[in-house]
Formats: structure tokens, sequence, C-alpha cells
């Protein structure tokens, strides 16, 4: 049987390193897309350095052009993707007030935008492969939360795709993830006030469980997720 191969977004930090890793370490090839080059450099050349197997593009989840150019370039190197991690994220932490229409846009344009366009893009493989789409969505897509207003917006809409695209599409497994506060250096810089209750490694076990021996039952399922 052939390796299974995973798109992964925001794959060059946190959460998305968490998942790249351990998918390389259970035999999932790895296609990782982030816009750091350095980081997301680090990311393929540890992946490589234990015996996985990754492909890297530096890729901006807000330009549709530079999406479709990655899955080119991933199904390449790679093959057809048979699963998808959508794990971009932005989160600017704003009284409502302050909340600017630039900054507002910007963070539907990572969460939710981007979300639809990379989904959009490589859809047609995954159904191809009768695979799985898992999300990356947060408790704020299920909870308000003070100063995240536009973050709870966005990923609220994670949400409401997920539970949309898995009624609409019956030939694959969509989940989402929702994790309450992790330990991340986007979360650290944000909300340094915060005490995390997970590890990165906590959402990336779930992940590979979802992505691998999940019942294909539970699609459309969002999972809170606390430590």
């Amino acid at each position: 049987m052939s390796q299974p191969i995973a798109v992964l977004t925001g794959a060059s930090q946190g959460i998305g390193e968490a998942i790249a890793k351990l998918f390389a370490k259970n035999n999932i090839s790895v296609g990782l897309l982030a816009r750091s080059k350095d980081n997301l450099t680090r990311v393929q050349h540890d992946i490589e350095s234990q015996g996985g197997q990754a492909h890297a593009v530096v890729t901006d989840i807000t330009d549709l052009k530079a999406i479709q150019r990655a899955a080119v370039e991933i199904k390449q190197h790679l093959g057809i993707p048979s699963i998808l991690v959508n794990n971009a994220g932005k989160a600017i932490r704003k009284s409502f007030a302050d909340i600017t229409t630039d900054i507002w846009q910007q963070t539907l344009d990572v969460n939710l935008t981007g979300t639809f366009q990379v989904t959009q893009c490589f859809l047609p493989d995954i159904q191809s492969q009768h695979g799985r789409i898992i999300n990356i969505a947060s408790i704020a897509g299920k909870e308000g939360t003070a100063h995240l207003s536009s973050y709870c917006a966005a990923k609220h809409g994670v949400v409401g795709l997920t539970k949309a695209l898995a009624k609409e599409c019956k030939d694959i497994s969509v989940t989402a993830i929702c994790p309450g506060s992790v330990d991340t250096a986007s979360l650290r810089d944000g909300m340094p006030e915060l005490e995390p209750d997970m590890q990165p490694d906590d959402i990336a076990n779930l992940a590979l469980y979802l992505a691998t021996k999940a019942p294909a039952v539970i699609t459309g399922s969002c999972i809170d997720v606390f430590g």
C-alpha cells in the first residue's frame, strides 16, 4: 500500500509543526504550507532527518494563485493527497472599538477565507481518495471571547463551514478540532498572561486519530479539546 499523503497549512511552527512531525513519524508524507521560509525549511529538514518524507512550499493562503501553484508542486513531488489539515490561523487581540476594517478583513482572510480557498483547491483530490479534511478551529468558534471578536467570528465560520461541507460531501470525512488554550508562540505573544492548558502535541495526537483511525461516521463533528 502506498504511503498516505497529507497537506498541512500553517506548518512552520506551533500546532502545525507538531502535526507535521507526528504525521511523518506515522508514515504519512507531508506537504508543508506556510509563509515563513526559514521555519518551513527547518521543519522539512527535521522530518527528513528522522526518515520522514516532506515537501515544503512557501505559500500565503490568502493568495489563491499561490495555493494553486503549491497544489501543483506538492502533487508533483509527493502525489495525490488524501488528507488535508487546515491549521493556518491568526488572532489579533483588540477591543471591539479598536478593530479596524483592515484588522477585521485580515483576520477573516487568514482564518476563514484561507481555509475555504485551500479546501476548494484540494477537495477534488481528497474526494478522489475518499479522504479526510481536518480543520483546526478553536473553542472561540463556539463561544465568545472578549477582545477577540474578529477571531471568534472567523472561527465560528470555520465551524459552520465544517458542518456544511460534511453534509455536502458524503464521500469524505470532514471534522474540526476546537482547542482551548495551547502553548504556542502566537498565544504567548498575544496573551502573555494566560497559562495554557495544552501543548501542541495534544492537538497533533487528535489530528492523527482523525486522519487515520477515526470512524467516518463522525464526519461533521467539531470536537472540543481542553487540557
